[in-house]
């Protein structure tokens, strides 16, 4: 578990790991009590394919979650922002792996925008609740 194991306190509690890469002023993550939300994440360091910067951008949310004591199975709610409605066929085809053994699968948006940063193809948000 990590360093956030479970607690009644609700003190906002910043998930910051050593070694995250930020692109603006603001926390990984947050944790208030059980609920843990997420900024979105980005992997342009992985590759340039859909594909591959979606699977990075996962592997980022399993390690904050785990930082914060919980895993992909906590998710309740996904956002997914595309450089491209193009790309929401093969990301489509990344994240259902990702979500296949989760037995209530989150909510979830997806939508195109018009850029993002690092000039990314796809941001993944998500919140989660500590079961």
């Amino acid at each position: 578990m990590g360093r956030f194991g479970p607690h009644h306190s609700m003190e906002k509690q910043r998930i910051d790991p050593p070694g995250t890469k930020k692109y603006a002023p603001y926390s990984p993550g947050v944790v208030v009590g059980n609920t843990i939300w997420l900024s979105g994440q980005i992997d342009v360091d992985s590759g340039d394919t859909i594909e591959i910067q979606t699977q990075g951008a996962l592997n980022k949310i399993d390690a904050l979650l785990g930082e914060a004591g919980a895993s992909k199975h906590d998710v309740v709610f996904a956002q997914v922002l595309l450089k491209s409605m193009e790309f929401y066929a093969p990301m489509n085809e990344v994240y259902g792996e990702w979500v296949e053994s989760i037995e209530v699968k989150p909510a979830r948006a997806a939508f195109a925008v018009d850029a993002l940063p690092a000039n990314a193809l796809v941001e993944i948000v998500v919140q989660a609740i500590r079961s």
